[in-house]
């Protein structure tokens, strides 16, 4: 029995006939099509989206939804524009530090306080592997920065954060979340926003850190004396 395109069953005499003027077709073609279809969007290459850092100290934001996310999952992307054609695929920052220099990597977590994350270099966990820990909440009454990362990195005890000391090398940093913040039922909205920057200076020279070594222990010897009277 043939099967018109919006799915509606029509009875016909002649059952191997197609009206070519009502754009109708056969049952046992539909299959077919479908499996046509599936096979043509499987094809379909990966995309994702690779941000490169300056060492400007600038932030670059990253979103993280598992309904954007085109994997469904809570890994981060990039979905600032839903227009893009890079929408809901996953974000990489990369980077290089040059020989002789020394880069502090900083993460931090925006919108509703309450999320942590895993963070990854070319697959493996970097340094430690993760943010810092905060209070888990409910994002009807959790501290909201939006997207101002300074005040959210500036509140370490509501926004989760990482700074990472990097040596020389190549970076691909990744990451995914690992605490949400939840609606009142519980359940994880698995959704917000946060960012990175990278800040790279030269290795202090031998006598520099010696002379900052030095400043140090004389400002701990002056509070140990405050101490002790």
């Amino acid at each position: 029995m043939p099967i018109d395109l919006h799915g509606a069953v029509t009875a016909r005499s002649d059952s191997a006939a197609i009206d070519h003027d009502n754009q109708e077709m056969p049952v046992k073609f539909k299959p077919t099509l479908i499996a046509a279809a599936l096979a043509a969007f499987a094809a379909l290459p990966a995309t994702a989206t690779t941000v490169g850092l300056a060492g400007d100290d600038t932030w670059h934001q990253f979103n993280v939804s598992d309904i954007d996310a085109l994997s469904f999952g809570t890994e981060w992307i990039d979905n600032g524009n839903s227009l893009d054609p890079n929408f809901g695929t996953p974000i990489t920052f990369a980077f290089t530090i040059g020989a002789g220099m020394v880069g502090n990597f900083s993460i931090v977590d925006a919108g509703f306080a309450g999320d942590t994350f895993l963070v990854y270099n070319n697959g493996s966990f970097l340094q430690s592997g993760h943010t810092s820990s905060v209070p888990a909440t409910v994002y009807t009454s959790a501290p909201d920065a939006g997207v101002d990362f300074d005040a959210a990195f500036a509140d370490p005890a509501n926004f989760s954060q990482g700074v990472f000391q990097l040596g020389a090398g190549t970076y691909s940093i990744t990451g995914r979340l690992d605490q949400s913040v939840t609606d009142e039922t519980p359940l994880a909205l698995n959704s917000t926003v946060g960012a990175v920057r990278l800040s790279v200076v030269p290795v202090p020279e031998p006598q520099a850190l010696l002379a900052m070594l030095a400043g140090l222990g004389l400002v701990a010897g002056a509070v140990a004396r405050r101490r002790s009277r």
